[in-house]
């Protein structure tokens, strides 16, 4: 049961004779305590419907009781508030002669853009509307109800419900009214497009969409989420609200795109009021040679105050040296170890969950970093030289970096990880930073228990494995009793390696407690990040039409390219121009497809074979 729904109905108490609350779903102990002081009574039923079916249910269980009101409002959780006071809008609509209201509504379009043709009719939003005695009473409102259609998808709720119930009832000649008309402001939709004007105009309600929406559609129409958020706190709103909700039910790349959560931190410069020296820290590096881990143990004396060090190795032949140069750094540390690991497996990522669990579940720490000094293998040297830089330079930039980086723990005690973006640089990271990873990374989210939806195609993570957090993020990684067998390479069985798996599953893992993710770069590598993609980006689209989210539409209705051959040319063909033609044939298509290439990979094989026979006997 979310914080932000405890408090709009904590909100709401003061103006409402009852508050009936409906669960669609499973509602535990602490949920429903949480909701008793807020409510009246909590119904809990099954989770079919949506919000409307439960709105269904609802008046179906207070029955004639609905007599004793004169008004009922019929709302969901889509929303935050209150952003702005609800009683003046109350004491607005009560001053009129209607029959029903709405807090938004939505102008007529043609065609209907869920559908593509026909009429999208005007309409009061769903997510709140008020309906009076006069509505309420009739057998109209009780016929509507009695014959709701089923509403199994998103779509049927939209086009069954919300799209029909306000034309429904005003063509019955009931009164309609909106706090605040969508005439009134640039747009045909200001919940999404302008609710920075709307909550300036005192609505106290905040959709959650602009939040978690397709970022390119966003992008499209400058919806701009840490604007929004910026106006959300100037109101007096807790925001920590909003970030702990989009955190557990967004995936973690849409909400730092969308709230554009990327910092940029100076490195020469303290460009902070928040004093982090009171942060107990945790440094964690884990080496592979003396010489290159020499560079990460002389930078745990740039923090702001003494922390904690535990560097963590399986050679040892490495630890005398790692524990001169360790002791070195005595007079800026407060306890410092090198712990030796009893294996390789999994490098620093099981020398980190296995190697140092004591520390990281103890709770005598508010931060950690870890860092580690291997670089990337079957890179070029200039490739893996700018690796070094990037992961080091945008964690450990320099002392006045540090100091900006762990302050972003003290201004939001939400915050769960830190760690650059994806390093693009070198790497062909866009449209494959989940490569093979992903079908093991859905899995073993699962049994860690995390149910934060994991982004579809590169996630928001610290590719490379080093990062900033909190212990508390850690917690769905640390509920396995890891063992460094579980670490042990298994790609020659094609079984992708649970360390790289893991590193992507960071942010998530966070976000299951509640805890949100950000990026940090150094001027420099943002300056360089920005004007690479800039350019690469004005490349891939020289040759597609229209904005990118119709770009980025039109390419993901091809579908894979292939290596451009006549039979990915054709496919692409036909899924861009008789989408509905493919969509038919598909299920039976696709087992054919699969059948005929498994067919030819043992053809290909067997030529290759019969080759390499006809070969041996020539020579």
């Amino acid at each position: 049961m979310d914080e932000y729904v405890v408090h709009a109905l904590a909100g709401l108490r003061e103006h409402a004779a009852r508050i009936l609350v409906v669960v669609n779903g499973k509602l535990t102990p602490e949920g429903r305590e949480r909701l008793e002081p807020v409510s009246d009574e909590v119904l809990v039923r099954e989770n079919v419907g949506f919000d409307i079916w439960a709105h269904k249910d609802a008046l179906d269980h207070v029955g004639a009781g609905v007599l004793e009101f004169d008004e009922v409002v019929l709302t969901n959780d889509t929303w935050f508030g209150p952003v702005r006071p609800y009683g003046p809008v109350f004491e607005r609509m009560d001053a009129l002669e209607i029959d029903f209201w709405g807090m938004t509504d939505h102008a007529r379009e043609v065609p209907n853009p869920f559908t593509g043709t026909g009429v999208m009719h005007y309409h009061l939003q769903s997510f709140w509307i008020a309906v009076r005695r006069s509505m309420f009473t009739s057998e109209r409102w009780a016929r509507y109800w009695r014959e709701l259609p089923e509403m199994p998808s998103y779509f049927d709720a939209v086009l069954k419900h919300e799209t029909v119930f306000t034309e429904t009832f005003v063509r019955n000649g009931f009164r309609p009214a909106v706090a605040f008309a969508s005439d009134d402001y640039p747009t045909d939709h200001p919940a999404l497009f302008n609710p920075t004007l709307l909550m300036d105009d005192g609505c106290p309600l905040l959709k959650r969409r602009p939040f978690f929406h397709w970022p390119p559609f966003l992008d499209r129409h400058a919806v701009i989420g840490r604007s929004i958020m910026d106006n959300v706190e100037e109101h007096g709103y807790p925001t920590a609200l909003i970030l702990d909700n989009l955190a557990r039910t967004v995936q973690a790349k849409v909400i730092n795109t969308n709230l554009a959560m990327l910092d940029i931190l100076p490195r020469t410069t303290v460009a902070t009021a928040d004093d982090p020296t009171g942060l107990r820290v945790l440094v964690v590096v884990h080496a592979t040679g003396s010489e290159s881990a020499a560079d990460l143990i002389a930078r745990l004396g740039w923090f702001p105050a003494p922390v904690d060090a535990i560097v963590t190795t399986s050679d040892a032949d490495l630890v005398p040296e790692l524990e001169r140069m360790l002791g070195a750094q005595t007079s800026r540390l407060r306890k410092a170890e090198v712990r030796l690991v009893p294996s390789h497996d999994g490098r620093d990522m099981s020398a980190f969950l296995i190697g140092c669990r004591a520390e990281l579940e103890g709770g005598q720490y508010d931060v950690f970093v870890k860092v580690h000094d291997r670089l990337p293998v079957r890179r070029g040297r200039t490739v893996s030289d700018y690796f070094r830089r990037y992961t080091r330079d945008n964690l450990l930039g320099s002392p006045e970096y540090i100091v900006n980086l762990l302050a972003l723990f003290v201004r939001e005690r939400g915050l769960g990880v830190v760690f650059p973006p994806p390093i693009q640089t070198g790497y062909a990271v866009t449209g494959e930073g989940w490569s093979w990873y992903r079908g093991r990374g859905h899995d073993v989210a699962e049994d860690l228990g995390i149910r934060v939806p994991l982004d579809g195609v590169t996630p928001l993570a610290p590719l490379g494995g080093m990062w900033v957090g909190r212990p508390e993020g850690l917690r769905p990684l640390l509920s396995k009793d890891w063992t460094y067998a579980d670490f042990r390479d298994a790609t020659h069985k094609r079984i992708p390696d649970i360390r790289r798996v893991l590193e992507r599953l960071v942010a998530a893992a966070a976000g299951e407690e509640g805890l949100h993710a950000r990026t940090v770069l150094t001027p420099g590598h943002a300056g360089l990040t920005h004007l690479s993609l800039e350019y690469k980006i004005d490349q891939l689209a020289v040759n597609l039409p229209g904005y990118p989210v119709e770009q980025i539409q039109f390419v993901h209705r091809a579908g894979w390219w292939g290596i451009g051959g006549a039979v990915a040319f054709f496919r692409m063909y036909m899924k861009t121009n008789h989408a509905g033609f493919v969509r038919r044939v598909d299920p039976v298509m696709h087992p054919i497809g699969r059948g005929a290439r498994a067919i030819l990979r043992v053809a290909r094989a067997g030529a290759s074979t019969a080759r390499h026979l006809v070969k041996g006997a020539r020579s």
